[in-house]
């Protein structure tokens, strides 16, 4: 069940990246062809104003689809229409004004002559997948030249929209730490909140409401007692408790080592903090782990960093075990993925959101766009990048597991 939880966390967060690109589209005038809860072929769909939304068959993230997100070049006509040209040969006049149309930028004529072909495709009996592939293509080209592109608008305009995506996973980590902090994530108490099965706390016989008034004879306080036992070293630890107004016990036991930490297994209690000091420290917090984040990916360049790597198998193990630990820790852990995923996808390679931002200052730069044949090169590279980072994290991941 936890596994279940975990991936449906999962989803939820790359669904939150594709909202946070489909809401800055909209509003910055880059009009959505689709949107989905999930990801395509669709279950149900309709369409409103012009956007098709619908809910995916394969139940996970969401998708968005902006219109024209490269400038449209004379390459894109064959893969699309070359099934139905082949069928229909009286369409290869059309297609090739087409491509000429492109070719040459004079993107009026390039409209006249998808009109032609599709109302000239119609026309013919097609097979089912050269039909199919007139339709898209009709559709991607003439998105592509349509004034509401996405490679048309502004360098602002382009760089909000891409950079919104990272943008709503930072902000639902920092509401989900917020949140936290107003809650149990604020100051530490003495009373134990939960405690891990199969671990030293369980052995020791600890239970949650439990407060705990010494460790080895020293006076604890919510500030003192995992200090206490992070500098234990291993050696056996005596626990003094408060349960039902009962003085026990409990001990010796030595603490674990558990990720390079003496832990017994427990969690501790906390008080909530109010709004401004949850923001605060929310901020904080959401700082320090961006931070560390990047510094392990930019490790990566002198192979330090590389055991800090996770593939969506460690990710969705790491959310199922703090799962098991209760809300709270869930909630914790889905911020700080929330976090990753944001910071992963704004390194400067495409495909990742880094590369579009990156693609679109050049653009701005230089006044005219970038070739789409340097864009094909450069995505190559990238996701080369990305592969390996997944094989990194997945031999990690399978190195943890075993």
């Amino acid at each position: 069940m936890t596994i279940f939880i975990a991936i449906v966390g999962l989803g939820l967060l790359v669904f939150v990246h594709e909202l946070g690109h489909f809401v800055a589209s909209v509003v910055l005038g880059m009009k959505p062809r689709k949107f989905y809860i999930g990801f395509p072929p669709a279950a149900i769909k309709r369409t409103r104003n012009g956007i098709e939304y619908g809910i995916g068959v394969i139940p996970l993230g969401g998708f968005v689809k902006i219109p024209g997100m490269h400038r449209p070049a004379a390459a894109d006509v064959d893969p699309v229409f070359g099934r139905a040209v082949e069928e229909a040969p009286v369409l290869a006049g059309e297609a090739d004004r087409l491509r000429r149309s492109l070719d040459a930028d004079d993107h009026d004529a390039a409209r006249a002559s998808l009109a032609a072909f599709e109302e000239l495709a119609a026309e013919r009996p097609l097979s089912e997948h050269a039909a199919l592939g007139v339709e898209k293509g009709v559709t991607d080209i003439g998105d592509a030249l349509g004034p509401d592109a996405y490679w048309r608008a502004r360098t602002w305009k382009r760089v909000l929209v891409i950079f919104a995506g990272p943008a709503a996973n930072i902000l639902l980590a920092f509401v989900l730490f917020t949140g936290l902090y107003m809650t149990t994530g604020g100051k530490a108490t003495t009373t134990v909140d939960s405690v891990r099965a199969g671990t030293a706390a369980a052995a020791l016989g600890l239970r949650s409401g439990d407060r705990i008034v010494s460790i080895n004879g020293a006076s604890m306080t919510g500030g003192t007692i995992s200090h206490t036992i992070a500098t234990s070293n291993g050696r056996p630890l005596t626990v003094v408790v408060l349960r039902n107004g009962t003085r026990l016990v409990l001990g010796p036991r030595p603490a674990r080592k558990d990720a390079g930490t003496y832990r017994l297994g427990f969690i501790l209690r906390g008080t909530g903090l109010s709004g401004p000091a949850a923001a605060q420290a929310s901020a904080r917090v959401t700082g320090q782990v961006s931070k560390d984040i990047a510094t392990s990916l930019g490790n990566l360049v002198t192979g330090k960093g590389r055991k800090d790597i996770s593939s969506p198998v460690g990710i969705v193990q790491g959310s199922s075990d703090a799962a098991k630990q209760g809300t709270d820790s869930f909630l914790w852990v889905l911020g700080l993925i929330s976090l990753s995923i944001a910071l992963l996808n704004l390194l400067p390679f495409l495909p990742l959101d880094g590369g579009h931002i990156v693609f679109a200052v050049v653009e701005g730069i230089r006044g005219r766009t970038v070739p789409r044949a340097i864009y094909e090169r450069v995505s190559i590279i990238g996701i080369g990048l990305v592969l390996l980072l997944f094989v990194i994290g997945l031999t990690n991941d399978i190195g943890r597991l075993s």
